[in-house]
């Protein structure tokens, strides 16, 4: 099979449903070879048998990639399988919502293990493996690609433990980028917008008719995910897409804004009016991102 991403070996975690089985089928589509890693090992080999069946190469990992020797595992497998890593997707996560008043510790746990843990562990890996690479002189091309949330960017009530998780992944990205740029690679992030297991239980994400354009179906996501793994993405980093249907945004993160400035130290007493004028001219604070 040859495309845009011919010859590059994937990694993709939690890929055996949803928007992960998009990537990789899409991947498998333009050339990639795949490895479809997913903690429930039954769905991550029907994802490689199906990319068999229209001609791809795959490979099927069951390990847990938030545990140091499941990413390890995971990254050998890869290398093993087909001689290289070229591009690591960051896509396994999982829900605990709950109102922060009700939240358990484990609901908070369990939350940044899966997407914080789970994302830190099999990107030290393959990016020292690049890094190692690159100072033995070897030309390196390695992406990363993260997963972000609209949760964790513009907040939603009842995902405190989430959304401080992939806000957090957000900011892995942008300083990921700057260290890594030196060793060849590139790091990005996408939000995404979609119907999954995950959201089908939030309302935000409404079914629609048999034949009927479907803007949150998952495999919507895919497109921009590749071409980040593409060489026309070589100087692409330290980004974040927001991709829902066929609606693609470069997201804008923090930014200076309106400012005071006084030639000494504040005295608390006085700062009211000055917050005050402050207020005044920033943009309005942002609420829980539109559904519709």
């Amino acid at each position: 099979m040859s495309g845009i991403c011919e010859g590059k070996v994937v990694l993709i975690t939690g890929s055996g449903r949803g928007i992960g089985k998009g990537y990789a089928l899409e991947f498998a589509r333009q050339g990639a070879k795949v490895v479809v890693n997913d903690i429930d090992l039954a769905v991550a080999q029907e994802v490689v048998d199906e990319i068999k069946a229209m001609g791809g190469e795959a490979t099927a990992n069951g390990n847990d990639g938030s545990e140091w020797a499941g990413a390890e595992s995971m990254v050998k497998q890869a290398i093993d399988a087909f001689g290289r890593i070229d591009v690591l997707v960051n896509n396994a996560g999982i829900l605990r919502d709950k109102m922060l008043f009700n939240m358990a510790e484990d609901d908070w746990d369990a939350i940044a293990k899966v997407h914080l843990k789970g994302t830190f562990c099999p990107t030290r890996i393959v990016a020292s493996h690049w890094r190692e690479l690159s100072k033995a002189g070897q030309e390196v091309d390695g992406r990363v690609i993260n997963t972000t949330s609209t949760s964790g960017l513009f907040g939603n009530p009842g995902q405190t433990n989430y959304g401080a998780a992939k806000a957090g992944l957000a900011a892995f990205t942008i300083i990921a980028a700057t260290e890594l740029g030196r060793y060849g690679v590139k790091v990005n992030a996408i939000c995404p917008m979609a119907r999954t297991r995950m959201t089908e239980t939030l309302g935000t994400t409404p079914p629609v008719a048999e034949g009927q354009w479907d803007n949150f179906g998952p495999d919507n996501i895919a497109p921009i995910v590749v071409w980040l793994a593409s060489p026309e993405a070589k100087d692409v980093t330290g980004r974040v897409f927001f991709a829902v249907g066929g609606r693609l945004e470069v997201l804008q993160g923090w930014q200076h804004g309106p400012a005071e400035t006084k030639e000494g130290r504040w005295d608390p007493a006085e700062l009211g009016p000055v917050v005050s004028k402050l207020l005044e001219k920033a943009a309005p604070a942002q609420g829980p991102f539109p559904t519709s």
